[in-house]
C-alpha cells in the first residue's frame, strides 16, 4: 500500500474531489486488473476510452480515479483526481508508487528504426560478461539479472516498466538497457523515467500506420533526446542523415559513433563474413561472431556505450558476444543450403540485409527469399518491401506474416503492386507460411541461401486475433534436416 499523496508528487493536478487521505493498493489501466483500493487511470486510447469504464472500475473496488474528465455521476466514497494529461501523469504516478527505481539504477535507452533490440541485447550480454549485474527490457524478452520474463511490447506501459526496474534494483542490478519505441515516446510510456544515457541508431520509414507522416515520426523520436538533462549522455550514429535533427535541442553531452573519421568512436571493418565481423574501433581490434554488415553499427554503438559508462577494456569482451535471437541467425544444413532468419520488417532493414548478403555471397549462390508484411499496419511500405525483395532475390516467395485481421490475399496483392506482370517470373505467392518455407527449401540447391524475413524471434503467427504457434527458425531447421 502507498499513500495517495506520495503517489501524486510532481503530478500537475487540476482538482481533487473526495478524500485525498487514502492508501492505494495498486495502479491499474484496465478493469481486468482492478482490485480493492486500487487507483484506476482512465486513458483515452485509439480504440477505447478508459473514461467509459470508470463506473465499472469503482464497482470492482477502485477507490481512486485519475482522469481528464469527471464523470457526471460522482460516487461520494471515491476520490477523483482531475489532470490535464493522464498518460503523462501515469508515468509519474508509477515511478512514485515503486519509489522512483530509475533514479536508483543506470537506465540506458535505445531508440531508432532498426537496431534497438540488437544494441540493447548486445549491451546486456556485454555487461553480463563483465560481471556487471544488469537488466533488459526489449522486444524479445525482459531480463532481471539472469531471470527471463516474457515481453508483450517493445516499450511496456509505465506501470510495468517501473515494476521491472524496481525488481532490478531489488536484485542489485547496476544497469538496465531498454528499447524505446516511437509508440512508447508518443504514448508517454517513458514519462517519469530518468535516463543516464540514450542511443540513436538510425531512422527510416516505419510505423506510418500510427504516425501522421514521416516528419511526425522523426519529431516523435526527437522528443526522447529533448527530454534529457545536462547530466545525461546522448550517443548518436553520426552517419545517419537525421543525427543532427535528433540532438538539435538536446542539452546533454553528445558522443558520436560511425564509419566517418570525425566520430568519437570511429570504426573500420577489417573482415566481414557469414561467421562474424572483425573490425577496428579507434585503436582497439574486436573480433566477433556477430555477422551482417548492418551489425557494424550495432557493435559500434555497443562499444561506445560501454566505453563511456565503464572503465573496462571493452574490446577484450566483445568477442564473447552471442548472436541476438531472430537477428541474422544462420542455419547450415547437411545438404549445404544456408538458411538465414531475420526480423527485418521495414524497407531500410530489408535493403541492409540484402546489401550484407550480396557483399558476402559468391555469384553461383542463389538467394531465395520468403517475405510477408504485417496486417493492419503501414500499407504504404508493402509495395516497397515487395520490390526490394524481388529485385534482390533470384526467387521471391510472398506469403503471410502476421495478417492479424486483414486478408492475406489483399496483403500479397499490395506487395506485388510495384512489380510488372511481365517481370514476375521469379515471383511465387503462397499464402501458408509453412508451405512457403517448404517451397523455398525444395527449390534450394547446395550453397544457395534461403532468407526468411519479417518475424525473426517471434514464435507465433497472429491470425484473426489468435496467436498460433509458429517459429521460422524451428520450421526451417526441421525442413532442412
Amino acid at each position: 500500500m502507498k499513500a495517495l499523496n506520495e503517489i501524486l508528487k510532481s503530478v500537475k493536478i487540476i482538482q481533487i474531489k473526495g478524500d485525498a487521505d487514502k492508501y492505494v493498493s495498486k495502479i491499474c489501466l484496465s478493469t481486468d486488473s482492478v482490485i480493492k483500493d486500487c487507483l484506476f487511470v482512465a486513458i483515452k486510447g485509439n480504440n477505447t476510452d478508459g473514461h467509459n469504464y470508470i463506473d465499472k472500475a469503482i464497482s470492482l473496488g477502485a477507490s481512486v480515479i485519475l482522469c481528464e474528465n469527471l464523470p457526471q455521476d460522482i460516487n461520494y466514497k471515491t476520490t477523483y483526481v482531475l489532470v490535464k494529461d493522464t498518460r503523462d501523469s501515469l508515468g509519474i504516478c508509477s515511478a512514485n508508487f515503486f519509489n522512483k527505481p530509475s533514479e536508483k539504477i543506470k537506465l540506458v535507452g535505445i531508440t531508432g528504426t532498426n537496431g534497438k533490440t540488437s544494441i540493447a541485447t548486445l549491451l546486456y550480454n556485454l555487461f553480463n560478461s563483465l560481471k556487471i549485474k544488469s537488466g533488459l527490457i526489449s522486444t524479445i524478452h525482459n531480463i532481471i539479472d539472469e531471470e527471463i520474463l516474457p515481453s508483450k511490447l517493445t516499450t511496456p506501459n509505465p506501470i510495468e516498466i517501473n515494476f521491472l526496474l524496481k525488481k532490478m534494483v531489488d536484485r542489485n542490478c547496476e544497469y538496465c538497457f531498454m528499447e524505446v519505441s516511437s509508440h512508447g515516446i508518443s504514448q508517454k510510456r517513458i514519462s517519469g523515467l530518468n535516463f543516464v544515457c540514450g542511443v540513436f541508431s538510425n531512422l527510416s520509414r516505419d510505423h506510418l500506420d500510427y504516425h501522421k507522416n514521416f516528419e511526425d515520426y522523426i519529431l516523435t523520436k526527437k522528443k526522447f533526446f529533448d527530454s534529457f538533462s545536462e547530466n545525461s549522455l546522448a550517443i548518436i550514429n553520426k552517419d545517419d542523415p537525421y543525427c543532427q535533427t535528433m540532438i538539435k535541442d538536446c542539452v546533454s553531452k553528445k558522443i558520436f559513433y560511425g564509419l566517418s573519421k570525425e566520430s568519437n568512436y570511429f570504426g573500420e571493418v577489417i573482415n566481414s563474413t557469414l561467421n562474424g565481423i572483425k573490425m577496428k574501433i579507434n585503436n582497439a581490434i574486436i573480433d566477433t561472431k556477430i555477422a551482417g554488415q548492418f551489425n557494424v553499427y550495432n557493435l559500434l554503438a555497443t562499444f561506445s556505450v560501454a566505453s563511456e559508462l565503464t572503465n573496462y577494456p571493452i574490446h577484450l569482451n566483445m568477442g564473447l558476444l552471442k548472436k541476438v535471437p531472430g537477428r541474422f541467425n544462420i542455419i547450415n544444413s547437411h545438404k549445404g543450403v544456408i538458411g538465414i532468419i531475420d526480423y527485418a520488417h521495414s524497407p531500410d532493414a530489408l535493403e541492409k540485409i540484402f546489401e550484407t548478403i550480396n557483399s558476402l555471397r559468391e555469384r553461383k549462390q542463389k538467394i531465395i527469399t520468403v517475405l510477408g508484411c504485417g496486417g493492419n499496419r503501414d500499407v504504404g511500405k508493402r509495395p516497397i518491401m515487395g520490390e526490394i525483395s524481388y529485385c534482390n532475390s533470384d526467387i521471391s516467395i510472398f506469403t503471410s506474416d502476421n495478417p492479424r485481421y486483414e486478408k492475406i490475399e489483399k496483403i500479397i496483392i499490395d506487395m506485388q503492386s510495384n512489380i510488372k506482370e511481365e517481370e514476375n517470373r521469379k515471383l511465387i505467392c503462397i499464402h501458408d507460411r509453412y508451405e512457403a518455407i517448404k517451397k523455398a527449401s525444395d527449390l534450394a540447391q547446395r550453397d544457395d541461401i534461403i532468407l526468411i524475413l519479417g518475424k525473426g524471434h517471434e514464435d507465433y503467427q497472429e491470425i484473426s486475433g489468435e496467436k498460433k504457434p509458429f517459429d521460422d527458425f524451428k520450421v526451417l531447421t526441421k525442413i532442412l534436416k
